[in-house]
């Protein structure tokens, strides 16, 4: 098959674990940095321009999408799906995972564990927020942040206004979710590919800080799964319409609350802890669906 990885770093480890397992089953393989693609439009004709060239017809493409390119990475991701060309990642899908409220609204729809969360503007009565997110602390978080970024913990009331009046005046939008004391500074990634999880890790971080992510400076160990956890995380991909994933979730005492669905989550911690092979797993998932017809997208939102 012709397979295109869309990524922005062809150092990436990701990105080269990928293009060397599928080079390696027999693949050709292209990495593409779809920030320098170009596209046009025109009557029964998509068309992907790549560094002065129309791009060939492929049979697959892995989007591996930056946060910060989300809308010209998903638009570059829409012209290949009108190519008809397979995606692991469809371009709504990753919109979907991008905004964090939009995520944990269908998620709650799908009956999938979440932290309680309350999204509210400037109209809002803040004490009034703050108590339905369960009273302080509480953790608040940019409605489109990633990596730990945008996201912080506030531990009174007082302080909680604080940060909700100053983003307010940044005309940022936000969530505001109840805190896990017994999870903080710890959760759990677990990496899905076709509906099963592949590898999952516990990342802790390394002082007190109560993010574990690992660019935040957190470490990750193996984990068991309990099986509700592992049909958590599956249901919570579903859900998502996102057959290849990474799905972030905490321990609480009432079961697993999911915190997010990765559309490209990066596959080097999960490999290197484990020592699962979980790039090959993803190239046999193309290997089995890409000559497949595209499934109808059902999730709506």
């Amino acid at each position: 098959m012709k397979i295109a990885i869309l990524s922005k770093g062809s150092l990436n480890y990701t990105t080269k674990r990928l293009k060397k397992v599928a080079l390696e089953r027999g693949h050709e393989v292209e990495v593409i940095n779809y920030a320098k693609c170009y596209m046009t439009m025109e009557r029964g004709k998509p068309v992907v321009y790549y560094k002065g060239e129309a791009l060939p017809r492929f049979d697959a493409i892995i989007p591996r999408i930056a946060q910060s390119y989300t809308k010209y990475g998903t638009a570059v991701v829409r012209q290949f799906e009108m190519q008809g060309t397979f995606t692991t990642a469809s371009s709504i899908a990753i919109n979907r995972s991008r905004d964090k409220l939009r995520s944990y609204q269908i998620l709650a729809r799908q009956d999938v564990g979440i932290p309680k969360t309350v999204f509210a503007r400037e109209t809002a009565n803040l004490e009034e927020v703050v108590d339905l997110a369960g009273g302080a602390p509480v953790i608040i978080k940019v409605a489109r942040g990633t990596h730990g970024n945008g996201v912080v913990l506030a531990e009174t009331k007082k302080a909680a206004k604080a940060v909700m009046q100053a983003f307010y005046v940044e005309g940022v939008n936000f969530i505001v979710q109840e805190f896990v004391e017994e999870s903080a500074g710890t959760d759990i990634r677990a990496l899905i590919v076709g509906g099963r999880v592949v590898a999952s890790i516990q990342r802790q971080s390394l002082d007190d800080d109560f993010r574990s992510n690992t660019h935040q400076g957190g470490v990750g160990s193996i984990v068991k799964l309990t099986e509700e956890e592992e049909k958590t995380a599956v249901k919570a991909a579903k859900a998502m319409n996102l057959p290849i994933c990474g799905v972030d979730m905490m321990r609480s005492k009432d079961g697993p609350k999911v915190l997010e669905v990765n559309s490209s989550a990066s596959i080097k911690t999960p490999e290197l802890v484990t020592k699962r092979d979980v790039a090959t797993k993803i190239i046999e998932y193309i290997e089995r669906n890409a000559k497949a017809r595209p499934r109808k997208d059902k999730v709506g939102a």
